[in-house]
């Protein structure tokens, strides 16, 4: 029988690291440019850096001190500021927002008390604190926008201020170019995952039908060869909306890309390179993918089929964590953590293929799928209704997988993204899929 002492302590281990983790992402983010940058808008897509720093803080100061503690208010005037449902991101710098050295301070403040909290936890009772939930929330939140600030980085003009080693390189990837994945019911989303999140729940048994599924994410390589067939200028191969969206936003090649000569350049956060052909495409909208898709003869996979893809062991017959397994993800398994700035070559990570031999599964880029994001069977919200229920409908598409901007804690083999059709700031890629004639 396990002591419920060691448990609490290795939840309490579990939390302090993710909370810390995130935290030292956020300082890097935050520190690497001059106030200046930290104040001004980069595009009316994002907000100010700064503004994100005194969200994460005020977010952890709602969740862990007045919810979970019960704690008094800090900064109340300030909540509505930081609110990410009261102010569209193109109005925030005109908000009367906290100084870069205030920001700081207060998320410390916060942070400390945080820590105070973790350390008399129980983890039991609550559904808030059961296995440290609302801990795990916080982390996962600051990372998710400590991704939206690396995004808010890329699109920052000027010189570079981020720098990562690259990836390892590989091998050029030259096994088979698709995987078939058998038809018959697997199970998708958790109901075990301790901080999965509510759209992620409840685990339900689906049935799919027998596909093939891209082993790689798609090349810039690929990409450009649809670009250079006058993709962009074909109707034949978008939707509707898309087509529309194409003209009105005069695209032309992936966000960054531009044509010198009879090569292809783009910007990466500050720097312009020669777009390497091995990489997974990076920067397109659903749009775009979906375009792809149509003029290569194949489709976008489904949220479902993708999730097979991922999760389902056929030995086993059951689902996994992860394509490797249910250990935790390692350097060996995926890139992640913004660990590189950069995807890693097409064919990488071998130890975190799933069982049937598709891989970056995880990491890398985030991969549309061609399913709208829509509540499973069994759907409750939670903690609040804002974080997925409101965005529930045919206006947004799922993204899967995580992109090499990701952090671990927030993202796992059941982890849904999802965004509007035409978004292309964010770390988006795809793979394509095919149905099996007859099945």
């Amino acid at each position: 029988m396990t002591d419920p002492a060691l448990d609490a302590e290795a939840l309490r281990d579990r939390a302090v690291a993710a909370l810390v983790a995130a935290r030292d992402r956020t300082t890097l983010l935050t520190s690497c440019v001059d106030e200046p940058d930290l104040t001004a808008q980069h595009s009316p897509l994002m907000s100010p850096l700064v503004w994100d720093l005194a969200h994460i803080g005020n977010q952890e100061e709602q969740w862990l001190l007045r919810a979970v503690a019960g704690q008094e208010a800090l900064r109340p005037e300030i909540d509505g500021i930081y609110d990410a449902f009261e102010h569209p991101r193109a109005e925030r710098p005109s908000l009367p927002l906290l100084p870069p050295g205030e920001a700081r301070r207060y998320a410390a403040e916060v942070r400390g008390r945080a820590l105070d909290v973790l350390e008399a936890a129980a983890f039991t009772g609550a559904r808030l604190t059961e296995a440290g939930f609302a801990f795990g929330m916080v982390a996962q939140h600051e990372q998710q926008h400590d991704e939206t600030m690396l995004i808010t980085h890329q699109l920052r003009r000027g010189p570079q201020a981020l720098t990562a080693p690259d990836p390892e390189p590989v091998p050029l990837f030259t096994g088979p170019s698709e995987v078939l994945v058998p038809g018959g019911p697997f199970t998708m989303g958790t109901s075990t995952e301790p901080w999965a999140l509510d759209n992620e729940r409840p685990a339900h048994r689906r049935e799919v039908a027998p596909f093939f599924i891209d082993t790689t994410p798609v090349t810039n390589g690929a990409y450009r060869a649809f670009v250079e067939d006058g993709g962009y200028d074909d109707p034949r191969w978008w939707t509707t909306a898309g087509w529309d969206h194409v003209r009105r936003a005069g695209l032309v090649a992936p966000l960054f890309w531009r044509r010198d000569g009879r090569q292809w350049l783009r910007r990466r956060f500050g720097v312009t390179e020669v777009v390497p052909p091995d990489e997974p495409v990076l920067h397109v909208s659903w749009y775009e993918a979906d375009a792809y898709a149509r003029w290569a003869g194949r489709r976008l996979p489904t949220e479902a089929e993708w999730e097979k893809a991922a999760r389902h062991d056929p030995a086993a017959g059951r689902s996994t964590r992860y394509p490797w397994g249910d250990a935790e993800p390692g350097p060996a398994h995926a890139n992640l953590g913004q660990r590189h700035l950069r995807p890693a070559p097409a064919g990488s990570y071998p130890a975190g293929a799933s069982p049937l031999g598709v891989r970056q599964l995880i990491g890398d880029v985030w991969e549309w799928t061609a399913s709208d994001f829509l509540p499973y069977p069994g759907f409750r919200a939670f903690p609040y209704k804002e974080y997925s229920e409101v965005f529930f409908g045919p206006e947004y598409k799922v993204l899967r997988g995580g992109s090499f901007a990701v952090d671990p804690v927030a993202c796992r083999g059941t982890f849904r993204n999802w965004d509007l059709p035409v978004r292309r700031q964010i770390f988006s890629g795809f793979r394509t899929a095919r149905s099996v004639e007859g099945a």
